[in-house]
């Protein structure tokens, strides 16, 4: 009888063992889950909120703004119900919240565009304004933003990103010519042609900076008609006097 319990106590010692061992594996799952969740989470918040920064100085809608607030209000609300214990995240999402009902997207004012001062502002200009187009991309592939609210703020951002390309080989350009390096300019020029040729929908910046541009060619070609002229001009009156001096008299001494 002994030994019988002596067994039955075995098997309740291993099955317990299994079961204690069990939930800690699922337990550990669980926090590895959570744990991963919400270190997306918490990528989705770092990368939507250095975007926000970045527009501070973009033409960009209310409306988009919004919808970057959105996304983060719905990643710190996934976060805050894992972490519920968290006042810092709780803070957090009240802040967005307030944030979210205090824009008003009617009418919607953009800023005016001005482009940056330096070549790495500008790169960084270009990243976020990509980074702005790939995350409207994710929402609405989510169901978080309709077909047309999409179609409108992503029309904006190709817009702004042609705006720098074109504004930045302008500028380059008048620097070349600045400098008198007029094959240079005149290739910036074209390149910044080719670019606003390619819309299939032009606007008032596209028609008005190709007239600018297409003036701009003109008086480089004609500069480097006249400076050739004047190279040509140089070199037979330079020939003239080596045939001068060639067939010139000589002197006696």
């Amino acid at each position: 009888m002994t030994f019988i319990i002596i067994i039955v106590l075995i098997v309740v010692l291993v099955v317990v063992a299994i079961v204690v061992n069990a939930y800690q594996q699922y337990k550990a799952k669980i926090d590895a889950e959570r744990r991963a969740e919400v270190a997306k989470q918490r990528t989705i918040i770092d990368e939507t909120e250095n975007v926000l920064m970045a527009t501070s100085q973009m033409p960009i809608s209310q409306g988009l703004i919004k919808i970057l607030l959105n996304r983060i209000q719905r990643a710190l609300q996934v976060t805050y119900e894992l972490n519920p214990s968290s006042p810092d995240i709780k803070q957090h999402l009240e802040d967005i919240n307030a944030r979210i009902k205090s824009i008003d997207i009617e009418p919607d004012n953009a800023n005016q565009f001005a482009l940056p001062e330096t070549d790495k502002m500008i790169i960084q200009y270009i990243q976020a304004v990509k980074k702005l187009r790939v995350m409207l991309r994710s929402e609405r592939s989510k169901g978080k933003v309709d077909g047309s609210t999409y179609l409108e703020q992503d029309k904006i951002l190709e817009r702004l990103q042609l705006k720098v390309n074109v504004e930045t080989l302008i500028r380059r350009g008048r620097g070349a010519q600045q400098t008198n390096m007029l094959g240079s300019a005149r290739q910036y020029y074209e390149k910044a042609i080719a670019a606003l040729e390619a819309q299939t929908q032009p606007d008032e910046f596209v028609q008005s900076r190709l007239e600018w541009l297409n003036q701009q060619l003109q008086d480089i070609q004609e500069n480097l008609k006249n400076a050739n002229a004047q190279d040509r001009a140089k070199r037979r009156e330079e020939e003239r006097d080596e045939l001068d001096e060639l067939f010139a008299p000589k002197k006696k001494w």
